[in-house]
């Protein structure tokens, strides 16, 4: 098929295959087509229009002899031109039973030509399109309980789903299964042009079912509740914390940390509600909690010992056996517990892992711009964690020139013995942690790591996500400010520069996704709420004004295109296609929900700006989902963090130095003394703002508690306020830690 047709399917027409020749020659000689579908010379026998996309995901399928169309206004035209259903496939590029699935049937020239015989298919990578995946997560979930990836949904050509699942085994019998994807795509075909009545019936049950999951009764009704009634509905009180630990406390596993269950993943637990209530109460039992779980992630096979960086979950109860793949969300945010339960705790394993896992990001994860890929594979050389594991005989043959006692001591800290722990190889893990003796293998860790590093590594998806980027560019802020690392505040104001620079659309609103030098998508929720984050961290690490300027017109931006006026958010904006339903997020699973975001910036911009209007937008955000927190509150752990802060008294600090200092070349080191007291004292609840008497002048105009704050007798003075009142000001780091120990609830 000199026009790379898939099988089944009507001949391409000149102009696509000259397009799609012409985006597959731009990749250059040293492109690799991902399929086994090869001429004699190495060349891809099918294509389809995916290789003109951009998404790492979509082109992992762009030489399948499946006809996948992207999602869009073509592929549905088709589907009613033909009168058939449609296929709708949902995954991303490092998941691996994405690529199981893809091997297994969509690399099947069989069930391939079937597919392109009687149904449209469509691919869609739910990291560039969110919205997508709730809507049709949420038909996988009404039809079987549970959801995941790669998930599988029939449609019809009006974009109505009338059958879901997951992951299915290529034919009957195979992994167990009683019926296989083929006969499945058979049935379901069938049915489809014999019975239209019943699939109409059950697509429009299922779409009702979806609008109630997403949207709520009253919405699928027509209804709309009113500013009134939303205004009238009670806050959460914020003892749903303590009952939400009480919870956490019943299912906790005191052996390994975590939930005694299994899979294991660090959501699960949620370890920054668990400081904070530690830090409101006292609670030992909840700081137990917290710090063993850390320690126990961070021990098993979950983090990466050589590298740095955590990977996606355990399949076991231990940590000890993970699922390789590594995305920069999990890290990102793992970063930002370790380093919070660092100043809580004074742990130096815990300051040690954040630093590890941002080293670990910088090294491998950052393009050259400085903002950051999404996520590596679990597989390599056609195997699961091949890259990652080792057998004992290749470790004591790389750390030979280190001597036997060495290679002894490396074996025994970090468990690799004879036949393995996974496979016949060894995932390296720490049974019983020590510091002293991490130090002692220092070099070791370095000799493997390089040697590690010869060979074939996992995938990189090398999309840049608006979103992703604003969690990461928290976690540097913090962890920098925290540890006291400016590099770290450096590469979160260079990702932030790349981000707010480059996805941008021709009328300047954010986008989603960046590659290839283009921007693409129009920005959801969880893009503007988690940059906006981070760059209200940024501001608190750098004291660089802009960073808040920037923060103030996402977060104005989160009202105009998402805010609900009954409160709360939608995830897509009117700039988005409309589609069954419009989601009004409310679950925190491995990300926090822009939900949850959302009303924690509109509390910490409330503090930093006076103005109440944000006090206002986060009671009413809070008041909108008060049924999911109050019946569920697990469902919305990061939204319990809003809670603990609008229950609180956050304190409002201000560092103010002379523009010189007689006794130092810089007058901002003059005033390390009281910065160092900040970052060592654990402050979930407060705005902190800095800088010379100059700069905190011109800040004034937004920041409200700086106003007339200036250093005392030509010292760098602190000033500790609530809610306006402040306490006396102070020049030396006894005083400022007094104050703030008052300030602790």
């Amino acid at each position: 098929m000199t026009d790379g047709t898939p099988p089944g399917s009507a001949p391409f027409s000149d102009q696509l295959a000259k397009t799609l020749g012409a985006a597959i020659a731009r990749r250059g000689a040293d492109y690799v087509p991902r399929t086994h579908h090869l001429d004699d010379a190495g060349r891809p026998r099918f294509s389809n229009r995916l290789a003109l996309e951009s998404s790492p995901y979509l082109l992992q399928h762009a030489h399948n002899p499946v006809n996948w169309f992207p999602w869009g206004d073509e592929a549905f035209a088709e589907a009613r031109r033909l009168g058939r259903p449609v296929f709708l496939s949902i995954g991303y590029s490092t998941c691996h039973w994405c690529h199981v699935m893809e091997a297994e049937s969509f690399e099947d020239e069989e069930i391939a030509r079937f597919l392109n015989q009687h149904y449209v298919a469509v691919k869609v990578d739910r990291e560039e399109r969110p919205d997508i995946d709730a809507v049709y997560m949420s038909a996988v979930q009404q039809l079987t309980g549970s959801g995941g990836w790669p998930m599988s949904v029939w449609l019809t050509a009006a974009r109505e789903p009338f059958f879901a699942g997951t992951y299915f085994p290529p034919r009957d019998g195979v992994r167990g299964g009683s019926r296989g994807f083929l006969s499945l795509l058979g049935a379901l075909s069938e049915t489809f042009h014999r019975d239209p009545e019943r699939v109409g019936k059950a697509s429009a049950a299922l779409v009702d079912a979806v609008r109630q999951d997403m949207q709520g009764t009253a919405a699928v009704n027509g209804e709309n509740p009113g500013n009134a009634a939303k205004d009238m509905a009670e806050l959460p009180a914020r003892q749903l914390i303590a009952a939400t630990v009480a919870h956490y406390k019943a299912s906790f596993d005191s052996a390994h940390g975590g939930l005694q269950r299994a899979p294991k993943f660090p959501s699960h637990v949620p370890l920054r509600l668990l400081l904070r209530h530690v830090q409101r109460t006292g609670d030992s039992d909840a700081l137990h909690m917290a710090t063993l779980t850390l320690e126990k992630m961070a021990a098993g096979g979950l983090y990466d010992q050589l590298g740095g960086g955590f990977h996606r979950y355990s399949t076991d109860t231990q940590w000890l056996l993970p699922h390789f793949e590594k995305m920069l969300y999990d890290n990102a945010l793992l970063v930002v517990a370790y380093a919070e339960a660092f100043q809580v705790s004074g742990r130096a394993d815990f300051a040690r892992v954040a630093r590890e896992t941002c080293d670990y990001v910088l090294r491998e994860m950052t393009d050259g711009g400085g903002a950051f890929y999404s996520a590596t594979d679990a597989d390599s050389e056609g195997d699961e964690g091949r890259f990652f594991v080792w057998t004992e005989d290749e470790i004591r043959r790389e750390l030979a020139p280190l001597g036997s006692e060495t290679t002894r001591l490396f074996l025994a800290h970090y468990d690799v013995r004879t036949g393995g722990n996974w496979e016949g190889r060894s995932i390296l893990n720490v049974p019983s942690p020590d510091e002293s003796r991490w130090a002692a293998l220092a070099k070791a860790r370095a000799i493997l790591y390089e040697a590690r590093a010869r060979r074939l590594p996992p995938l990189r998806d090398d999309k840049i996500l608006a979103a992703w980027n604003g969690l990461m560019i928290s976690a540097l802020a913090v962890a920098g400010r925290i540890l006291d690392a400016p590099r770290y505040i450096a590469a979160a104001a260079r990702a932030a520069d790349f981000v707010l620079a480059h996805l941008r659309s021709s009328d300047g609103e954010l986008q989603r996704s960046f590659k290839d030098g283009q921007a693409r998508h129009p920005a959801f929720l969880d893009d503007h709420a988690f940059l906006a984050a981070g760059l209200i961290d940024l501001y608190e690490a750098s004291f660089d004004a802009r960073w808040l300027a920037e923060a103030l017109t996402l977060a104005q931006a989160t009202e105009r295109l998402f805010a609900d006026p009954t409160g709360g958010w939608f995830m897509s904006s009117p700039r988005h296609e409309t589609l069954i339903a419009r989601e009004k997020p409310a679950y925190d699973g491995a990300e926090p929900s822009g939900t949850s975001v959302a009303l924690m910036n509109a509390l910490r911009l409330g503090v930093f700006t006076g103005d109440d209007h944000w006090r206002q937008i986060a009671e009413r955000g809070l008041r909108a989902h008060a049924q999911v927190l109050r019946e569920r509150p697990i469902a919305m752990t990061e939204a319990l963090l809003a809670l603990d802060f609008l229950t609180d008294t956050p304190l409002e600090i201000a560092i103010v130095w002379p523009e010189r200092v007689a006794d130092t070349a810089n007058a901002a080191d003059a005033a390390a003394p009281l910065l160092s007291v900040l970052r060592q004292t654990y402050l979930p609840s407060r705005a902190i703002a800095g800088g010379p008497e100059s700069a905190i002048a011109a800040l004034a105009e937004t920041v409200t508690f700086v106003r007339g704050k200036v250093a005392q007798g030509g010292r760098p003075t602190a000033y500790v306020c609530r809610q306006g009142r402040c306490e006396l000001p102070v020049t030396d780091a006894a005083g400022l830690a007094a104050q703030l120990g008052r300030g602790a609830r």
